[in-house]
């Protein structure tokens, strides 16, 4: 067969193995009830779930975006458990080539959910395969090159597309207009979070006091992801400095030995706003003259860093670059000099960046 022609694989078999459950996956919900925040998510993800069920029809393909660790990965496999439905996990960089996507499609069943990951990040050759799958349930596949090449059209398994990204504006618009409906998560609130960790102790068989659970929330950033890493970590403080219950005392001495501050911020973060406002008299500094005073990429600052420090009023971005808070001068323990003022309502356009 020569190298350019392309046969749809042959259909999985009915019988799939069920994959090994560790501890880690143990953490994931696996229903919308056990989903702990999301209110208006989860209402408006159930009825549309529900209403599917009723039909016996796959729902519309889904769409979630927001910050890392917020749960995006983890509700894709509750819409799967919600509908008895087999769960395909890829991502956006894995899908090189349009053969790769074309294959995984037509492995589908009826009724399957298909996760992509980052979905953001797909090459344009690839994204375009998606198009007719989504809307019509068929691809095209071209074999052949120049002027022998020839398109043939394959029908696949009515299914369901789920998507996850973090960066919602970078998704074009066609693919965009192709999901039933976009999902936005937000942050979690202190008291979620605590459920979360209280849940994850249990589940790591962990002791822990509502206390010691409100601490380490508290100091998690908004992030599910975030609390149970923080709680791992305390979990090993107590085994070995403490009694191992996970209380007050131990919580707040465990996230202090491991750099997290009562504000939820780290190394870097603090390291951040040390350098602004020592070395460089709280700003305007540039984005990339900030990065490297820490030695991260820009990406990273801009990306993960500054939108916490930002929410917790410590930096401020302007025109002219970033600029701290009289907050972010109280927390380093410095004073603010005079000239240190509101910066005002934020601009439409950043372009302090350079």
């Amino acid at each position: 067969m020569p190298r350019d022609e392309w046969v749809a694989p042959e259909p999985m078999p009915e019988e799939r193995a069920e994959p090994v459950v560790d501890e880690e996956q143990r953490l994931r919900p696996r229903t919308l009830d056990d989903f702990v925040g999301q209110a208006e998510l989860k209402d408006r993800l159930g009825i549309i779930l529900d209403a599917a069920r009723g039909r016996e029809e796959p729902p519309d393909h889904l769409l979630f975006a927001g910050p890392p660790g917020l749960g995006k990965t983890t509700l894709a496999g509750i819409v799967a458990a919600e509908l008895g439905s087999y769960l395909h996990v890829t991502s956006g960089p894995a899908l090189e080539r349009a053969g790769d996507l074309a294959s995984m499609l037509t492995n589908l069943q009826r009724g399957d959910v298909l996760f992509i990951d980052e979905i953001h990040r797909l090459p344009r050759a690839v994204e375009e395969i998606l198009y007719p799958a989504m809307e019509d349930l068929q691809i095209d596949v071209v074999l052949g090159k120049g002027p022998s090449a020839r398109s043939i059209r394959f029908d696949i398994e009515p299914f369901t597309m789920v998507g996850a990204t973090t960066r919602a504006g970078l998704i074009t618009g066609p693919l965009r207009d192709r999901f039933g409906f976009p999902f936005r998560l937000d942050y979690y609130t202190t008291a979620d979070l605590q459920a979360i960790v209280s849940r994850s102790a249990g589940i790591f068989g962990v002791e822990i006091t509502d206390g010691g659970a409100a601490e380490i929330a508290g100091r998690s950033r908004g992030t599910p992801r975030i609390a149970i890493r923080l709680l791992k970590r305390v979990r090993d403080y107590a085994e070995v400095r403490a009694d191992g219950i996970v209380d007050v005392d131990a919580a707040a001495d465990g996230l202090q030995m491991f750099g997290i501050d009562p504000l939820g911020l780290d190394r870097v973060d603090n390291l951040l706003l040390d350098n602004l406002c020592r070395r460089f008299a709280g700003g305007p500094v540039g984005l990339s003259t900030l990065a490297i005073s820490v030695g991260e990429p820009t990406d990273t600052v801009d990306e993960v860093i500054e939108p916490f420090l930002i929410q917790q009023g410590l930096l401020a971005r302007t025109p002219r670059g970033r600029v701290a808070t009289a907050a972010a001068w109280e927390h380093v323990g410095l004073t603010p000099p005079d000239s240190t003022t509101d910066p005002g309502p934020m601009p439409l356009f950043d372009e302090g960046t350079t």
